[in-house]
C-alpha cells in the first residue's frame, strides 16, 4: 500500500504539482469515483447517532446514497439506500424506525436487510421474498467513527491504516467513548483534492490562520508527514500557555488523516474534532466540521473553541479553495514545484506530493 515518501536522490528535476485536469475534468472526476471513493473507505457517521436499534443515518459517496442502521440485535449495518422493487430511495436525514418501508410501493424490509413483505405478492406467480435483500455495503468501526466501503473485497481498515486506531488511542485514551456535540457543514466550490490538499498543508498557516497559528499551535513546530499505509500525520507543540486562545493541560496536537477523506484532529487538552468531505461534482465539494466530548457532554469550552475555529481557520479557508478552483481553469496557469524540503518542517508540500501520488497510484498515470 506504500511507496516511496520522498523523491529519490536521482531526481534532476522538481516535482510539479498536478496537471489543471486532475480537478476540472468530468471525466477525471469519473474515473476517481470508480477507482477511488468507491474502492476506499468513507467515513459514514459516528456510533453515537446510530445507538439504539432502528436508529439510522442516510449519506452520499460520490452520488451513491447509502445509510447505517442498527439492527434489532444492535449490530451496525450499512445498505444501498435503494428499494428492490423500482429502484425508489427508501430512507431521507437520519431517525429511528423499527421496519424499512419504501414510500414509493410500500415494500418493507426488515433491519437486517431482508424483505419482510410487498403489497399483493402472494398473487405474483414464483414471488419469493427470502430472495430480495437490501444491498449491502461493508462496515467497521474505527475509535467510534464508523466507515463503509463498496468494494465487498476491501482489505480491513488495519491494513490501509496501519496503527493509526493505537495511536488515536494514545492521544486520547477515551476516545471511544466521545459523541458528536456540533456539526457544522459548508458547501465549497472547489475540486476535492483542492480542498484535502489546502488541509494538508500548513505551509499557507503563518499567512492566513493566525488565530490557529498564534492561539492553537505553535507554527514553527508543525511537521507534516506521510505515516504508515495511506495516512497522513500531522504534529505540533501547543503555543505558550499565556497566549492560548482557551486553557489546557497537554500540549501536543496530533491529526490523523485517512486517505482519502477522513481527519481526526486532537487539539491541546484533548479537544477532539474532525473534518470529513463530500465529493458532489468536479468542482463542488461539501466539508464537514465535526466536535466531539466524552460522553457528548456539551461543555461550554469546547463549544467556545468550535465557535472560534469556525470565524478564523474555517472560515478563512473558503476563499482560497475558490479562487484555487478558479485559477486551475486560467490558460496561464502552470503547474509548479511543490516544496519538498526534506528537513520537513511547516514549510514543506511533501504531503501534497503523498497525496498526487496516491491519486496516481489509483488512476493508474
Amino acid at each position: 500500500m506504500s511507496s516511496d515518501a520522498f523523491p529519490t536522490d536521482t531526481d534532476a528535476q522538481p516535482v510539479l504539482a498536478l496537471e489543471p485536469r486532475f480537478y476540472t475534468d468530468a471525466e477525471v472526476f469519473a474515473a476517481e469515483r470508480e477507482r477511488i471513493f468507491f474502492q476506499t473507505w468513507q467515513y459514514a457517521c459516528h456510533a453515537a447517532e446510530v445507538e439504539e436499534p432502528g436508529d439510522f443515518v442516510v449519506f452520499e459517496v460520490a452520488g451513491q446514497s447509502l445509510f447505517v442502521v442498527r439492527d434489532h440485535s444492535k449490530t451496525l449495518r450499512a445498505f444501498y439506500n435503494v428499494c428492490q422493487h423500482r429502484a425508489h430511495l427508501l430512507l431521507e436525514g437520519s431517525g429511528n424506525n423499527k421496519l424499512i418501508r419504501c414510500p414509493y410501493h410500500a415494500w418493507t424490509y426488515h433491519l437486517d436487510g431482508a424483505l419482510k413483505g410487498a403489497p399483493n405478492a402472494k398473487n405474483v406467480l414464483g414471488f419469493d421474498a427470502s430472495s430480495i435483500c437490501l444491498q449491502p455495503v461493508k462496515l467497521e468501526v474505527f475509535c467510534g467513527f464508523v466507515f463503509v466501503n463498496l468494494d465487498p473485497d476491501a482489505k480491513p481498515m488495519a491494513e490501509w491504516y496501519p496503527h493509526a486506531a493505537e495511536d488515536l488511542r494514545s492521544y486520547v485514551p477515551a476516545i471511544d467513548d466521545y459523541k458528536p456535540i456540533w456539526t457544522h457543514q459548508v458547501d465549497e466550490d472547489c475540486n476535492w483534492k483542492v480542498a484535502v490538499e489546502n488541509y494538508n498543508e500548513c505551509y499557507h498557516c503563518r499567512v492566513v490562520h493566525r488565530a490557529f497559528t498564534k492561539g492553537v499551535i505553535a507554527a514553527d513546530t508543525v511537521d507534516i508527514t506521510p505515516g504508515e499505509g495511506y495516512t497522513l500525520r500531522h504534529r505540533a507543540d501547543a503555543v505558550l500557555s499565556e497566549n492560548a486562545s482557551y486553557s489546557f493541560t497537554d500540549t501536543d496536537y496530533h491529526v490523523i488523516f485517512l486517505w482519502p477523506i477522513m481527519a481526526i484532529q486532537v487539539y491541546p487538552g484533548r479537544v477532539v474534532n474532525t473534518y470529513w468531505w463530500r465529493a458532489n461534482d468536479v468542482s463542488k465539494t461539501r466539508v464537514f466540521r465535526g466536535w466531539l466530548t466524552e460522553g457528548g457532554e456539551r461543555d461550554p469550552a469546547t463549544l467556545e473553541i468550535a465557535e472560534i475555529d469556525r470565524d478564523t481557520t474555517f472560515a478563512e479557508d473558503l476563499p482560497l479553495l475558490n479562487s484555487v478552483q478558479r485559477g486551475l481553469s486560467s490558460r496561464g496557469y502552470r503547474p509548479g514545484p511543490l516544496v519538498l524540503d526534506p528537513n520537513g518542517g511547516v514549510d514543506n508540500e511533501l504531503s501534497i506530493y503523498t497525496i498526487h501520488r496516491w491519486v496516481r497510484e489509483a488512476l493508474g498515470v
